[in-house]
């Protein structure tokens, strides 16, 4: 029977804060042992506005999680959104020089390599370089190539950018709580792990997860991605359009647009219909005329992000809502008769067992999909890395002695790998120095990256945090 594996995830909103525990043996057995989840302060459109209050948050949703399950939380897998992400597709271009002109696996690591090794603009990091197809030769359209033959490998990928600055005050936040990053993942590519399904991937296909503060878009087509893009715009903006429409205070606008919130097309109400909520009272008519025409609107910048106007032919499949907002009576009629396109609102299809009600909403779709992304990135099983654990590096001296501190990252190389070890466990491993550095510098923010002498024992490379390490 195959190990199980614990992974942690924390999905960081602008309405609330989820974090999941799951043990995990294969990508169809994964067993939820707990979720915290908590009302969040100190974020706004995705973004860490007050660095206390969202500390206070995460960590409070940490302590639930590891207070349902039992278990301990060392380190977790983070969501990232917000309006600094930004996204562009780019090809990367490289000779086969084997002899026998058969591609190997690590032709496909420098073809990667050399696609995201791209300018951007400053105060910006790599996020993911996402593969979306290759060519041999000029021939596209290939899933994988390993094992043909050809003189020259193509790949087209999607990369994702983030703020430096965004990113940093996120990882504070989270280390503030006793957790350890084990990598970041943009919230829509893990959403759509759980939701969409084959056949909606390589038709073509929209997914909006529409929040809090932000609505998330991802678009696939022909299987990978294609475009992915957050709109400032949400759940919260319905809210406020209410508040400010009828004069309620924001709390009562919320509970009111959940509660009575319908945006069925053509839908007759009648105009001395009264809805009451805590003392309030309005017409559910016009409460429901300010919600539909934000949504409305929404929609349609939701289709303008395309970069196509030929929308049919790109997403045959349509639109799949999800998050916080999808679920308002009507929504999915309401898109239909926007955009004269399919849509529907988007299920959790995973086979999940465990502490699993809460999840079934599709407001926690990003919640599930960030720990089925990392089990479905490593071949279907989490990650396990298969070198010694990094206690038992005892030819290593310096090594041992970064092990003390919580405040810095270590690679190493051992058993003719390089490995990534942050606070005594294994992050990361690669045959490939350089590759391995640039994955923990996007993952991790760290730059000062550097390669000292070579000692008898081995390289150690030591990468200090940005605050004990200066210039």
């Amino acid at each position: 029977m195959a190990k199980r594996t614990t992974i942690s995830a924390i999905d960081v909103g602008t309405t609330k804060v989820a974090t999941i525990v799951a043990n995990v043996k294969a990508e169809h057995d994964i067993e939820v042992l707990g979720v915290g989840v908590v009302p969040v302060r100190g974020l706004h459109k995705g973004i860490i506005v007050n660095m206390d209050e969202a500390k206070q948050s995460i960590a409070a949703s940490v302590r639930e999680a590891q207070r349902v399950s039992g278990t301990r939380i060392d380190s977790a897998y983070v969501g990232v959104t917000g309006r600094h992400i930004g996204s562009f597709n780019n090809r990367g271009v490289v000779a086969i020089p084997h002899g026998d002109r058969v591609v190997r696996p690590q032709d496909l690591k420098r073809v990667l390599s050399a696609a995201r090794s791209v300018p951007v603009p400053e105060g910006k990091q790599v996020l993911h370089a996402i593969p979306r197809s290759y060519a041999v030769d000029g021939q596209e359209m290939i899933k994988q190539p390993v094992g043909m033959h050809g003189t020259k490998l193509t790949v087209e990928t999607h990369i994702i950018t983030a703020s430096v600055s965004s990113i940093q005050n996120l990882l504070k936040c989270v280390r503030s709580a006793g957790v350890d990053i084990e990598g970041l993942i943009l919230e829509p590519l893990a959403s759509a792990e759980v939701v969409l399904t084959p056949e909606e991937r390589e038709t073509g296909v929209i997914m909006a997860d529409i929040g809090g503060g932000t609505t998330d878009i991802a678009v696939f087509k022909n299987g990978s991605i294609y475009h992915t893009s957050i709109l400032p715009i949400a759940g919260y903006h319905v809210t406020s359009d209410i508040s400010i429409g009828l004069g309620l205070p924001f709390n009562i606008a919320d509970e009111m647009k959940t509660k009575y919130g319908n945006v069925t097309p053509n839908l007759e109400l009648d105009k001395k219909v009264q809805v009451e909520e805590n003392g309030h009272s309005v017409s559910r008519r016009t409460l429901c005329r300010i919600i539909r025409s934000r949504m409305e609107e929404l929609l349609d910048l939701i289709l303008l992000e395309i970069p196509t106007t030929d929308y049919h032919s790109l997403v045959p499949s349509g639109l799949v809502l999800i998050g916080g907002t999808a679920n308002l009576t009507g929504l999915v009629d309401l898109g239909q008769s926007v955009l004269h396109m399919p849509v529907r609102k988007g299920q959790i299809s995973t086979n999940i067992h465990g502490v699993t009600d809460i999840l079934l909403d599709p407001a926690f779709a990003t919640t599930v999909g960030l720990i089925l992304w990392q089990v479905r990135e490593w071949g279907g099983a989490a990650r396990q890395v298969k070198v010694k654990q990094p206690q038992e590096l005892t030819g290593f001296p310096r090594a041992r002695a970064f092990f003390e501190s919580n405040h810095h990252k270590l690679l190493a190389k051992y058993e003719g790998k390089y490995i990534a070890i942050s606070n005594t466990k294994v992050i990361d491993v690669d045959d490939d120095f350089s590759l391995l550095a640039e994955r923990v510098y996007s993952r991790y923010g760290y730059k000062d990256i550097y390669m000292p002498k070579v000692e008898r024992k081995g390289t150690i490379l030591h990468i200090p945090a940005p605050h004990v390490r200066k210039g």
